[in-house]
């Protein structure tokens, strides 16, 4: 006994130590973000971003690896599982980030554990830590008073403690247009005694930009606020805007984005920060939304199995047309929806070339327009909870994926994603002014990715979806291919009239081929959504769009996108 009682604990370490190994790399990557933003780097810092998500894989293999090396872990019993679970609790009392290492243990044990041992006496499949009141020393945010200092000195104060090393083009200018900002946003408003600035102490880093991300508390309101701080072309620092409310911040940390940047030691503190910001975004979402990624799958699944408790509506196959190679099921009652590959795809793309696609999108600047996926292996559903015709419609088309054990439907994987209306079924309900919209957000949609060097491929608006802010989403990969990697042509003109007339093309048409002037045949059949569509985004149907924009990608240039509208920036609302 007390061999096996030794050898659980050395097992505990050795996981325990690898997760620290993870965090330690993982915080220096958000270092050298910060680094590379004070040299504009700014391919470097995507680079950074792609770098990063493979991290968590790799450490987690570098851990199996050492305990199926050293300890022989295949040959261990299951009651050796029960007290390598009981030393690790032990080991995270004084941890500071113990709610990741719990979820770190678990995607070992997955890959070393038959899914029977899935439950609470093996896994975390509810958190052992408590990590309610946890912070860093020094606290996770700052905070400054103007009631006692004044506002200018304390909004000069937050910009000086952010420490970068960048001159500014003039930074009195830009805290006048803070302060004139926060006097609309808060008209009339005398500083109570409880005014103050509440500020997350690192910068969040993604693409070109460094967000300051805090609160403003005044007479006991609360009032979320982010500072975007970007660089001219010279390397000199401007505020360009700064963002109020919780609508604002939340399109910060929309699905649909890449991730941030963010040095932290106690990141449980700064998702309970956020969560003051933004109440009803899941923890899920805002874990994510930092780079961690896992532990955002890690509170979904809790959520999904907190959900299925407290309801009873059955999962069925979500409305809209169906796929060609991916099939869609929903829980009504709960805001995503759940995506498997087919096993009898109407396409000739293979699983791996589809599971590429989509990773192809999850490393890539998803600029607010593509949505990010969870993906989730072996995952049982509860078989009285699924529809009768989803079954069915499951055995049919992806038979291969599934496993039935007792009372629950193992799906051996798929991706998850936030629920969207399908942008075709949101046109056929639209009245004038939302379908006007609805189109120029498509169009914005489509020359947003084309900017971040993607091109969708198959364009259809049963491809794309309505969010609840009125954004359209790109959600559809397997046809995604680099701008760069496509061949934009104009239709030559017809040599004869029986060209014309000709039911082939009576030209070659390479692989990579794309036709622009041919989009409008199968997008603006209806007259609405045709006159919609040519008032904003006509320039789609022309070649020498799609030529000058990946001309534009192949000379290095990194287009702007930003995260909110042009017209909230400062050199659009005060500027002279």
């Amino acid at each position: 006994m007390p061999q096996r009682d030794s050898t659980a604990a050395a097992i505990a370490l050795a996981i325990r130590n690898g997760f620290d190994r993870h965090y330690a790399l993982f915080r220096y990557n958000a270092q050298q973000a910060k680094s590379r933003y004070e040299r504009a780097d700014w391919h470097a810092i995507r680079n950074l971003a792609r770098e990063r998500i493979a991290f968590y894989d790799a450490r987690v293999a570098e851990a199996l690896d050492r305990i199926e090396r050293e300890f022989n872990a295949a040959e261990l019993a299951a009651g050796n599982w029960q007290q390598v679970k009981r030393h690790y609790v032990a080991l995270l009392a004084d941890h500071r980030q113990p709610e990741l290492a719990e979820t770190f243990f678990n995607s070992v044990c997955s890959k070393l554990l038959h899914r029977t041992y899935f439950h609470n006496d093996f896994i975390f499949v509810r958190p052992a830590v408590a990590t309610d009141y946890l912070d860093s020393d020094p606290p996770s945010y700052r905070s400054y008073y103007p009631a006692q200092v004044g506002m200018t000195t304390a909004l000069r104060q937050m910009i000086v403690d952010m420490g970068l090393a960048c001159p500014f083009v003039d930074v009195v200018r830009d805290l006048n247009w803070v302060e004139q900002a926060l006097r609309e946003a808060a008209p009339g408003e005398a500083l109570a005694s409880d005014c103050q600035l509440n500020v997350l102490r690192t910068l969040f880093f993604r693409n070109k930009g460094a967000y300051i991300i805090g609160r403003y508390i005044n007479d006991g309101e609360l009032m979320p606020f982010a500072i975007p701080v970007l660089q001219d072309s010279q390397g000199r620092l401007y505020l360009d805007t700064v963002l109020f409310g919780t609508e604002r911040i939340d399109t910060l940390f929309n699905f649909s984005r890449a991730y941030f940047m963010v040095d932290m030691e106690v990141p449980s503190a700064y998702v309970r920060f956020l969560k003051t910001l933004m109440p009803t975004k899941p923890e899920s979402e805002l874990y994510t939304m930092l780079g961690l990624h896992k532990q955002g799958k890690t509170a979904f699944y809790r959520d999904l199995l907190h959900h299925l408790r407290h309801s009873n509506d059955k999962f069925i196959i979500a409305p809209g047309i169906k796929g060609l190679v991916m099939g869609v099921f929903t829980l009504p009652s709960f805001p995503y929806v759940f995506k498997i590959i087919k096993d009898h795809r109407r396409k000739d793309v293979s699983r791996e070339f589809i599971q590429s696609q989509y990773q192809r999108v999850k490393v890539h600047d998803r600029v607010g327009r593509m949505a990010d996926t969870w993906e989730y292996a072996d995952v049982p559903l509860p078989l009285a909870r699924m529809d009768e015709a989803l079954i069915a419609e499951l055995k049919a088309t992806a038979p291969s994926l599934l496993e039935e054990g007792g009372d629950t439907l193992v799906i051996r994987h798929l991706y998850i994603e936030r629920r969207m209306v399908p942008l075709n079924i949101y046109l056929e309900r639209a009245d004038d002014a939302q379908r006007e919209r609805a189109m120029m957000e498509y169009g914005d949609a489509i020359k947003q990715m084309v900017a971040a060097d993607i091109f969708p491929g198959d364009m259809l608006y049963k491809n794309f979806g309505v969010t609840r802010q009125g954004r359209v989403v790109f959600y559809d990969y397997d046809e995604v291919a680099y701008v760069t990697d496509c061949n934009f042509r104009r239709i030559p003109p017809p040599r004869t009239p029986e060209d014309e007339m000709a039911s082939e093309p009576w030209y070659a048409v390479g692989p990579n081929d794309v036709f622009p002037e041919e989009f409008g045949t199968f997008l603006l059949g209806d007259l609405r959504v045709r006159e919609a569509f040519m008032r904003h985004h006509a320039d789609l149907l022309d070649a020498t769009f799609w030529q000058e924009r990946q001309a534009r990608i192949r000379q290095g240039a990194l287009e702007d996108v930003f995260p909110y509208p042009e017209s909230l920036r400062f050199r659009n609302r005060y500027h002279p």
